[in-house]
């Protein structure tokens, strides 16, 4: 999946542990607002409906289903829907199959299920993330995917650099003609 050219692109490269990080890190908060907005939507119907408010601290079990049900959606939703969520979206990721295509449904909810026990085990399953070429915890192992970057690793500020770059090695090769 390297580009054979060299250049600054990174698109269809694994994506690295450190970028895969933040776009779970952007995807759990935003996960968390959009549910406490959600909670806060049907908190303030029940009240302006019934006049009484309901106070969740106190369903526990009730709240850990909700969670659990809404990060299921929240993850396999999207990566069914488009291959990514918003925080893949915003660090330039995607999840695909092992071979480079787009992932279906049973991958996307494959996945989500199986990411806990990545992280649970003491975090085992997430260090072919950081040990392996193809970077693939056990929950892409598992699912048949890998997240690769999806758009340019390098800020568009640089591609001057790369045009240029480009030249040299164009000048350099026709030079050892």
């Amino acid at each position: 999946m390297r580009n054979p050219r060299g250049s600054v692109s990174r698109q269809g490269n694994y994506a690295g542990a450190i970028s895969r990080l933040v776009a779970f890190a952007a995807d759990v908060a935003i996960a968390w607002a959009t549910l406490l907005f959600l909670v806060g939507v049907v908190s303030a119907t029940i009240t302006f409906l019934t006049g009484r408010s309901i106070d969740f601290r106190s369903l526990h079990l009730l709240a850990i289903v909700v969670v659990v049900v809404w990060s299921l959606i929240y993850f396999s939703y999207q990566w069914a829907l488009s291959g990514k969520t918003i925080g893949m979206a915003l660090f330039g990721l995607r999840v695909v199959t092992a071979e480079g295509g787009g992932i279906r449904s049973r991958q996307a909810v494959t996945r989500t299920l199986a990411l806990p026990f990545s992280i649970a085990i003491a975090g085992l399953g997430l260090f072919g993330i950081v040990f392996r070429i193809d970077h693939r915890g056990w929950h892409d192992r598992l699912a048949g995917t890998c997240v690769v970057y999806d758009w340019d690793a390098r800020a568009a500020r640089l591609r001057w650099l790369a045009r240029q770059h480009d030249l040299a090695e164009a000048g350099q090769s026709r030079s050892a003609q």
